[in-house]
């Protein structure tokens, strides 16, 4: 979801604009925020997955690592109501300009669903406010383990009576498709140059093992027939 489906970066950077200017805030670089809240995201889930802490869903390991974050920009001042709002941007992501009628071509052939890490208001606020057209909505929070754990592609095949590999893992990264191609399943990489801006760095090389390599969700629907 994150980045193959949403443009998370540039919906964070958009939402704390217009907050920014709404609270008066004009020094606060919200693209090195969101930079900085998802360089938090793995090492949080991380502690999760080695029992340093007990199950924690995302948006409360998004609201742990945005509270170590606000000093470090100017916010620390921000009350409740505001660290809420600035939280649950993630429940307010834009999908990439092809995700919508990409992903309703494939649903016309195939069940499509999320197995994201955001937890299930996440992705159900998410789906609802951009218009993603999802049959069922899979999240870690269904099976209590964050990906790359097996448990989680193995629940959903399990949960939608398949074998593993009659489930294909759609992702922009190449290390949850290797977590799911371990676990059985097939594999599709759809391509998104702009995930971390114009000066990011992902890696967009074919790379083997991976069944289908996509330019976005519309060439990747008309792989597939759809």
């Amino acid at each position: 979801m994150f980045g193959t489906v949403v443009d998370w970066r540039g919906s964070i950077i958009r939402q704390g604009g217009a907050f920014g200017r709404e609270r008066g805030l004009h020094v606060v670089d919200w693209g090195a925020l969101a930079d900085a809240w998802r360089a938090g995201y793995q090492p949080a889930m991380a502690r999760v997955r080695s029992g340093e802490l007990p199950w924690t869903k995302i948006d409360a390991l998004h609201r742990m690592i945005l509270d170590s974050l606000l000093p470090r920009f100017g916010l620390s001042d921000l009350g409740e109501a505001d660290r809420d709002h600035l939280n649950k941007a993630w429940h307010r992501l834009d999908p990439w300009p092809d995700s919508v009628e990409g992903l309703t071509r494939l649903k016309r052939r195939y069940v499509i669903a999320t197995l994201s890490n955001g937890n299930v208001s996440l992705l159900t606020a998410m789906a609802k406010r951009a218009g993603l057209p999802w049959d069922c909505i899979f999240s870690a929070e269904t099976f209590h383990h964050y990906k790359p754990d097996p448990e989680t592609y193995l629940g959903v095949a399990g949960l939608l009576d398949l074998g593993p590999s009659q489930v294909m893992m759609v992702a922009s990264h190449k290390d949850d498709l290797r977590a799911a191609s371990s676990a059985g399943l097939r594999t599709a990489f759809v391509r998104r140059p702009l995930e971390f801006g114009p000066g990011g760095n992902p890696d967009l090389a074919p790379e083997e093992g991976l069944d289908v390599i996509a330019q976005d969700f519309l060439d990747l629907a008309r792989q597939l027939g759809a």
